[in-house]
C-alpha cells in the first residue's frame, strides 16, 4: 500500500462533522471582531466583505476536490458536501449582514439589487447556490434520483465563477487579488472539464 493510499484510507475514515465545526470558526471569529470593534473604522464593511471571502474561499476548495483527485490522487469527495453547506453559511452570513447592519432599509432591496450589477450578480450566484444547499443529502439524493441530483448540482459551475465576478466587481479598479480569484476558479472548472472530456474519450 503507498503512502497516499494509506492518507486516503485514513480519510474515510474520518467523520465529517468536524469540517463543520472548524470550517464555520472563521466565522465567529470575524463577527466577534466586529462586535468588539476590532475590524477597524468601518466593521461592519470589514465583517461584510470578510464573510463573503471565506464564502468563495470555501466554494473553490470545494471545486478543487475532483480536480485534485484526478490529478493527484488524493481524495476528498466524501468532505465536499461539508465544504459546499460551510461556504453556503458564511455566504448567509455575508448576506444578513448586508441587509440587517448595512442596507438596514427593506424598501431598497430591489433598487439597490437592479441599480448596483455586482450585488445583481452576487444575488444571482446566492439564488442558483440555495437549490444546491437544500438538497445536499442523503434524502434528496434518494427523492430526486442520482441523474437528476448531480444534474442540479451542475449549477454549481455557473454560481461559483458568479461570485468570483462579483468580488471582481465590487473591488475598486482592478486589483489583484479578487482577479487572482477569479482566475483560480476558471482554472478548476477548466481542469475538471478536461477530465471529464477525457474521460468521455476513454
Amino acid at each position: 500500500m503507498t503512502g497516499l493510499q494509506r492518507v486516503n484510507l485514513a480519510l474515510a475514515r474520518l467523520p465529517t462533522w468536524p469540517v463543520y465545526v472548524v470550517g464555520l470558526l472563521p466565522a465567529f471569529w470575524a463577527i466577534w471582531l466586529g462586535a468588539t470593534g476590532r475590524l477597524g473604522v468601518e466593521p461592519i464593511n470589514a465583517l461584510e466583505n470578510r464573510l463573503g471571502l471565506l464564502a468563495l474561499q470555501f466554494l473553490i476548495a470545494g471545486l478543487a476536490v475532483t480536480p485534485l483527485r484526478r490529478w493527484t490522487g488524493l481524495n476528498l469527495i466524501r468532505f465536499r458536501r461539508a465544504l459546499g453547506l460551510v461556504a453556503m453559511g458564511h455566504l448567509a452570513l455575508h448576506l444578513a449582514v448586508w441587509l440587517l447592519l448595512d442596507l438596514r432599509d427593506w424598501g431598497l432591496i430591489w433598487a439597490d439589487i437592479l441599480k448596483r450589477p455586482y450585488i445583481t450578480v452576487g444575488m444571482l450566484a446566492f439564488a442558483l447556490l440555495l437549490p444546491l444547499a437544500a438538497t445536499s443529502s442523503n434524502r434528496a439524493i434518494r427523492r430526486l434520483g442520482p441523474q437528476r441530483w448531480r444534474r442540479l448540482h451542475r449549477l454549481v459551475y455557473f454560481a461559483v465563477p458568479l461570485g468570483g465576478l462579483h468580488f471582481v466587481m465590487q473591488s475598486k479598479g482592478w486589483q489583484m487579488e479578487p482577479l487572482v480569484y477569479l482566475g483560480a476558479i476558471l482554472g478548476l472548472l477548466a481542469l475538471r472539464f478536461r477530465s471529464s472530456r477525457g474521460r468521455v474519450a476513454a
